[in-house]
């Protein structure tokens, strides 16, 4: 039977966490093969994923997933590494991508190695691996829509990985970071039941269904109308630019750092991170409403 049909946010990746323990421990479930590129970007997921607990990331890599590659984390180095990166097409893998993809000059400000005796760029490495994985999920702002990478002026032209895999369906997890949860319950769900339910972007419906907005323990400010005047205020943050209003993720219910706080019950706004055309589209980031009466 599968998890309740995601009646307790919070506890959805759990659920199927416990559910994929049990199917591996009675040899109902074998594991994937999991590649993880990291193109443009900051390798704040990777580090984002290093911070998740139940499950943590040694879980994920022991348990889970046979994880083939990650440029920050293997031991191998040098064209070993690359041979072993590209030794899994032809397999059934998981490709999960974190950062975006630069288009200009053919892709050459993002170069992963050399293969064969010639110089790869990230994005014949997208294609490559993209076009014959099982699944592509990606992870974070920049690989999902081109993010902070893709910002104006975006000199080296990034965009996302589904402009690049344009005949590829592409799980997009947005965020700036992704929350280790909605990575490891969408692994979970593609090891038990494959592809999760997805919204018309792409999103897994079981983390970004509803607004923050909607979610958010102050909504009840809103309805009456209390806005906060600065920051550090506990009311409503709508007229400082509160983004919570048009992003879509579970954060006031899953929270981040071990589910211990999120910006919202820090007193900062949200500012966005995980809607499409982050961050252009979501600056200024804090604003104050001038037309407020004394």
């Amino acid at each position: 039977m599968k998890c309740p049909h995601y009646e307790s946010r919070r506890k959805t990746t759990a659920c199927l966490i416990n559910r994929v323990k049990s199917e591996l421990d009675n040899g109902a479930l074998k594991k994937k093969t999991l590649v993880w590129l990291e193109l443009n970007g900051c390798a704040g997921n990777i580090i984002s994923i290093l911070d998740g607990v139940h499950p943590d990331f040694q879980y994920l890599i022991s348990e889970m997933a046979d994880f083939v590659y990650s440029n920050s984390l293997m031991a191998a180095e040098g064209g070993d590494a690359i041979h072993q990166l590209f030794s899994v097409i032809g397999g059934d893998y998981v490709l999960a991508v974190e950062g975006a993809v630069s288009l200009l000059d053919n892709g050459a400000y993002t170069i992963i190695g050399k293969y064969n005796g010639r110089t790869i760029t990230g994005l014949e490495a997208v294609k490559m691996l993209g076009e014959n994985a099982e699944y592509v999920i990606s992870v974070g702002a920049c690989a999902t829509h081109g993010g902070v990478s893709a910002a104006v002026p975006n000199p080296t032209g990034c965009v996302g990985v589904q402009k690049v895999l344009e005949n590829k369906r592409v799980i997009k997890l947005p965020g700036c970071p992704c929350n280790p949860d909605w990575f490891m319950g969408t692994f979970a769900h593609i090891l038990l039941y494959g592809e999760p339910p997805l919204d018309n972007r792409d999103r897994p419906l079981m983390f970004y269904s509803t607004t923050i907005h909607d979610q958010c323990p102050r909504l009840i400010y809103f309805n009456q109308g209390i806005f906060a005047t600065k920051l550090g205020e506990e009311t409503c943050m709508f007229k400082l630019g509160c983004r919570g209003p048009v992003t879509r993720t579970d954060c006031p219910v899953r929270q981040w750092n071990n589910h211990v706080n999120w910006p919202i019950g820090d007193d900062s706004n949200c500012i966005g991170c995980a809607q499409f055309g982050f961050p252009d589209a979501m600056e200024p980031f804090i604003s104050y409403d001038t037309t407020r009466g004394d």
